[in-house]
């Protein structure tokens, strides 16, 4: 029984995540990344980013490597290679001078390479929305003529 390569990606592309799911669900990424606790008795939120970077070596190429599943999912969204470009030297910066001791822990709490990268993202698929008909989905529409009989 062979199956059309054609019926194979309609059939992945209706159970593949939608565009909102995979924006949610980096949302969450980088919000757990950059600002998922609250320092007590201070207003600064900090993140798994930090945590993991107090850690020598491994912390902060660990957190290089799940910041890199975000510029991964940009890149399946259609975002150029030049915004990939500075989502990477984001990560770069914060993975370099977070093996800095001390320096490095300081940029983790202010400088947040997720949040940034996912506002390249988000400020991308906005401006991309605004010049297609239909904002992020394809319209279709099935138009049925009807004739009267006399």
């Amino acid at each position: 029984m062979a199956v059309s390569q054609t019926a194979m990606f309609e059939a992945v592309e209706t159970v593949s995540p939608s565009r909102s799911d995979r924006l949610a669900r980096l949302d969450a990424l980088a919000n757990l990344m950059d600002s998922a606790l609250l320092v007590p008795g201070t207003r600064i939120r900090i993140g798994l980013d930090s945590v993991i970077g107090l850690v020598p070596g491994i912390g902060d190429l660990a957190s290089a490597l799940i910041s890199s599943y975000i510029i991964w999912e940009a890149r399946q969204l259609g975002l150029p290679r030049w915004k990939i470009a500075r989502m990477a030297a984001n990560v770069a910066l914060d993975t370099t001078v977070g093996a800095i001791p001390v320096v490095g822990d300081v940029l983790d709490v202010f400088y947040k390479s997720n949040r940034r990268n996912l506002k390249i993202l988000r400020d991308h698929l906005a401006r991309e929305g605004r010049n297609r008909v239909g904002g992020d989905e394809v319209i279709e529409a099935d138009y049925t003529v009807v004739r009267r009989g006399r």
